[in-house]
Parts: structure tokens; C-alpha cells; sequence
């Protein structure tokens, strides 16, 4: 089956990368979830996209700066548009409690390409370790010298190579760093990689694909996954095709 993946939880309906988003995108039936971790300035994981705090929270700084008892007093929903929640920024930790109550696979992007965050790596492998969750997550970046040092910490724990522009055979590039997956842009993830990839063993999971027409075009090419904002509609896109095949 096909994975739906709620890119930073159901991002389209709830405030990104919240507690509220998570569990909406399993209410709506995503088969996983992603999420982006950084540290904060007591060396906590946290769970935020952008490194600057302004646009998700409405405070200046970033995130690097503050500790996480500061960071736990922001209001992590500031900038969603839709109706007027408070959410808090949080920790890995704290969403791996909750993943303890599902079977939700977990995506985790290690945000380290504008700051290095030494330890980051360490520290969020230890906390799958404590969970047990080595199979239910994959460790994901920019950054592919950090995914073949996560490689070396725990050669156990799938990553995946996030990127944007075209790689030469990526599917190649991908086992040359021990990596299982790649998560190319959409536009970057042409036909010709998709069944190449697939063919050579190596998961394919675009981003961010948030219309219909995308949503049936990587379904119809069999992508291991998708990446998406809307995990109701990709559940209703996928559901739709699977019943035309039947």
C-alpha cells in the first residue's frame, strides 16, 4: 500500500509540527507523520521547522537561543490562518509518548544544515533506542554527511535522503551513503526516477504534494509514499483508486 505521510502533521487544516496536527493526521488516516527536530540552547529536541522562531510563534530569535522552559511558553500556532488555537512547540519526546498509543510510522528530519547542532544526531538516536521505535522511524536531511553519520551511530535505523534539485541517479547516490529512501521534491522526482529507484530497491517519497492531480500522478506510479499537507485528501485520492481497481 501506498504510505500517506503528513508533512509536519496534517499542516493544511492545524498549526504545523503540533501535537493538534499529529493527531489530527492519524484522526484523517495518514499512515505516518514527518516532523523537523532542533536543539534548543539546553541541548533539548525539539520539534520545529524554521530555525527562526517569528513565523511559527510571532517572537524574534532563534530557536538555537532559547531554552526549552522559554520555548514551552511560546504560542507554536501563531501562524496558522485557521481557527484560533494555542498549541506549544514540542518535544521529540513528548510525540514519541503519543506514538506509543498507534502504530503511526514517523519521519524525522534532522534540521542541520543552517546550524550544525552537535549532538543532535546522538540525541535523537538515543531517544528511538529508549522507545524501541528503530523500525517504526526514518531519519531524514539536507544534510547527507549527518545521515551517514547516523549511518555509522546506528546502521539499524533507515535514513533517507531529502533533496531538491535533480540528482544523477539518485537510486545509486542513495546506496552509495547506505540510505534506503529518498524524498525528492516533486519536480524533481521525474518518471524515470521513480521506476528506477523502485526497481533498485529504494523507497521514493515526494514532497510536498498537496493537489489532486499530484497526488494521483505519484500514486499512479507507485511511490512508496507521499509526502503531503492534506493527509484527508491524499486518503480519499488513494481510497478513490484503489476502488477503481478492484
Amino acid at each position: 500500500m501506498m504510505h500517506i505521510i503528513a508533512h509536519r502533521g496534517a499542516a493544511s487544516t492545524h498549526p504545523e509540527n503540533t501535537m493538534g496536527a499529529f493527531i489530527e493526521a492519524q484522526r484523517v488516516g495518514a499512515n505516518g507523520i514527518e516532523v523537523d527536530v532542533q536543539l534548543s540552547a539546553d541541548g533539548e529536541v525539539v520539534i520545529i521547522h524554521d530555525e527562526k522562531l517569528n513565523r511559527t510563534t510571532g517572537v524574534k530569535g532563534y530557536v538555537k537561543d532559547w531554552k526549552l522552559s522559554e520555548l514551552k511558553k511560546l504560542n507554536a500556532s501563531f501562524g496558522h490562518k485557521g481557527k484560533s488555537v494555542s498549541e506549544k512547540i514540542p518535544t521529540l519526546a513528548e510525540l514519541f509518548d503519543w506514538l506509543q498509543t498507534n502504530q503511526l510510522s514517523c519521519i524525522i528530519e534532522l534540521k542541520n544544515t543552517v546550524f550544525e547542532y552537535h549532538g543532535l544526531e546522538e540525541k535523537v538516536i538515543q531517544l528511538i533506542r529508549r522507545y524501541g521505535f528503530e523500525n517504526r522511524v526514518i531519519l531524514a536531511s539536507f544534510n547527507h554527511y549527518s545521515l551517514v553519520y547516523c549511518y555509522r551511530l546506528a546502521p539499524d535505523i533507515e535514513t533517507a535522503l531529502n533533496y531538491r534539485e535533480g540528482i544523477f541517479m539518485p537510486w545509486i547516490y542513495a546506496k552509495s551513503i547506505a540510505a534506503k529512501g529518498i524524498h525528492p521534491q516533486f519536480r524533481a522526482a521525474h518518471d524515470v526516477i521513480v521506476k528506477e529507484s523502485l526497481n533498485a530497491g529504494v523507497a521514493i517519497r515526494p514532497y510536498t504534494i498537496n493537489t489532486e492531480a499530484q497526488m494521483k500522478h505519484f500514486f499512479k506510479k507507485g511511490c512508496s509514499g507521499i509526502i503531503t499537507d492534506d493527509p484527508k485528501l491524499a486518503k480519499q485520492v488513494r481510497d478513490w483508486l484503489i476502488s477503481m481497481t478492484n
